[in-house]
Parts: C-alpha cells; sequence; structure tokens
C-alpha cells in the first residue's frame, strides 16, 4: 500500500471497537498501528496485542506526546465523534496538524448514515443531499465538513465513510438475545441497515490501497431489515422461541432520546459505491450470514 521501503504505519484516533478489528488485521500484514484511547485501562490490552498507545482524553499536557507519536503515520483514522458542547475534538486540536503532514497517503474519518436524516424508505447514495432529523446527525455534518476542508483546502488525503448500526463478534443481536433483553419492535415498512465489523476493516484497507482524496462511502450491507427479523434469527440460530412483537407505540414509552433518535429515520442506503470504485465484496452482505458466522466462530473456539 505505500511506496519503497516505508513501513506502513496507521495512526488511529479512538481506538475502539472498529480501530482494535483493522489494528489487528493490519499488525498481521506487518503494519505499525498505534492510536489513542481513553485511558490506561483500555491501553493495556491493546498493547498486549502489539498496538503502541496513548491515553489521551483531551488534556493538554499530552498533547505533545501525540503530536510526537503521529509525526511518522503514513495513514490516519478518526473514529471519535463530535461531542454536543465542543464538535469534533481531533479534528479541532491536530486537524492542522494532519493538514501539513505532507507525506501521508490516507486519511480516514468514520461518520454515520445519519446524515441524510429520514427518506420514508427511500433509498440514498452518496450523492443525496444531508438532512439529518437531529442535532447528533447536524454535529456529524459539521464535523465531516471540516474533515473534507482539509482536502479542499490543503489537499490532504481525506475520506469520509458513513456507517450504520455496527455489530460483530460480541457485539450483536446474538449477545442481547443470550442476555435475556431482545425486544422484537413492530414498526411496518420501517427498515434499518447495518454493517458487520470486519466488512468495514475490508472497505477501509480497499481503500487506503487506492486513494480517492475528498470521496465519501456508504459501508452497509446488501439487505436492510427490520429489527424484528434480525431479534427472530438470532433466536432461531440459537433455538430459543422469539419474543412477541411490540407495537412502536406502545416501545416508545420506555426509549431512550437516542433510541427514539435512530427509530425517527426511516431509510435504504445503498453500497454500490465501495463496489464500483474499490472492489469491495462483502463477507457478509445479509444480517443472516453474519450472525450465522459469529455463531459458527463461538463454536469453533
Amino acid at each position: 500500500m505505500t511506496q519503497g521501503t516505508t513501513i506502513p504505519h496507521l495512526f488511529c484516533f479512538g481506538v475502539g471497537y472498529t480501530g482494535r478489528r483493522l489494528g489487528q488485521r493490519l499488525l498481521v500484514e506487518k503494519w505499525q498501528v498505534s492510536g489513542t484511547c481513553r485511558g490506561e485501562v483500555s491501553a493495556e490490552p491493546l498493547r498486549n496485542l502489539g498496538f503502541s498507545m496513548f491515553p489521551y482524553g483531551g488534556e493538554r499536557h499530552n498533547i505533545e506526546t501525540v503530536l510526537d507519536a503521529l509525526s511518522n503515520a503514513t495513514h490516519v483514522l478518526s473514529t471519535v465523534p463530535p461531542s454536543r458542547d465542543h464538535g469534533d475534538p481531533v479534528w479541532q486540536t491536530f486537524g492542522s496538524h494532519i493538514s501539513n503532514m505532507k507525506h501521508l497517503e490516507w486519511v480516514g474519518y468514520l461518520s454515520t448514515t445519519g446524515v441524510y436524516g429520514n427518506t420514508d424508505g427511500a433509498e440514498v447514495d452518496e450523492t443525496a443531499p444531508t438532512r439529518p432529523s437531529g442535532e447528533r446527525g447536524e454535529r456529524r455534518v459539521s464535523a465531516e465538513q471540516e474533515w473534507l476542508s482539509l482536502y479542499q483546502n490543503d489537499a490532504c488525503p481525506v475520506h469520509v465513510f458513513r456507517l450504520p448500526g455496527i455489530y460483530g463478534p460480541g457485539r450483536s443481536s446474538l449477545d442481547q438475545v443470550r442476555n435475556g433483553n431482545p425486544r422484537r419492535i413492530e414498526k411496518p415498512g420501517h427498515l434499518f441497515n447495518r454493517i458487520h465489523v470486519d466488512d468495514i476493516v475490508s472497505t477501509l484497507i480497499a481503500s487506503m490501497a487506492q486513494p480517492h482524496p475528498g470521496a465519501i462511502y456508504n459501508i452497509c450491507d446488501d439487505e436492510p431489515a427490520a429489527p424484528g427479523d434480525v431479534t427472530a434469527y438470532a433466536c432461531e440460530l440459537l433455538n430459543l422461541a422469539p419474543p412477541p412483537t411490540v407495537p412502536f407505540e406502545e416501545a416508545r414509552a420506555t426509549m431512550s432520546d437516542m433510541a427514539l433518535s435512530f427509530w425517527n429515520d426511516n431509510r435504504r442506503v445503498s453500497n454500490k459505491r465501495i463496489k464500483r470504485e474499490l472492489g469491495v465484496t462483502l463477507t457478509y452482505p445479509t444480517y443472516r450470514d453474519g450472525l450465522k458466522a459469529i455463531l459458527d466462530q463461538e463454536s469453533a473456539a
């Protein structure tokens, strides 16, 4: 992915669920992987895997340490969401430094398909206008614009990736069913998009291999589906009876504001661009493929 004999180096702001899976894949390919996390409790397990970790939560005295670690990165990824009051903390603190790193080959920002807002079930692709229906989506649109300004103003190789609900090992409907709190909320015609974490990783790696600075990509699977259908299939895999359906109007009374914000939007998201431009073939094109694979992996462990 890199030219000459330079060892490729990914620096990831916010090594969480997705960043960890990406870093582990790259370490196998002999990359250097470093990044930030919230504290030593999170850092130590990642260091044991081979990551170079720098706990950082906005402390001014740690900025120079992060900048020093960042200075020889060839690739940069930010998974950190914007905050309610202060916007995108990574862009604000490190954006100008990143834009001046002329040796960078690729920069990625993980956003959300929530920027499209509600389309009443109509399909959207990356050319669709951003019309978020809530404050969180508006903050994401602003963050995207900030990151893309590094490309527009300084030719920094920025890419934006819009993600729906992420699932994978340890974080799926199988876990919800096992934990005893599955719900099958029924809202006819309402669909959600989702993506297996390993397909996010594969798409990011495909983008690193063939950068298109300034590009925006949706990363989602091929089959938007009702959440109740996903829960029912998880129950089937676990040989359990599915819970009864609950009408949305009844369920909403006990939902958090965040949960309600997801249910306010109904859209189908197209993933054609990642296939056309990056040559991506999804390993888990539907939730059935993904959940079945997770269960098989657990059984084989």
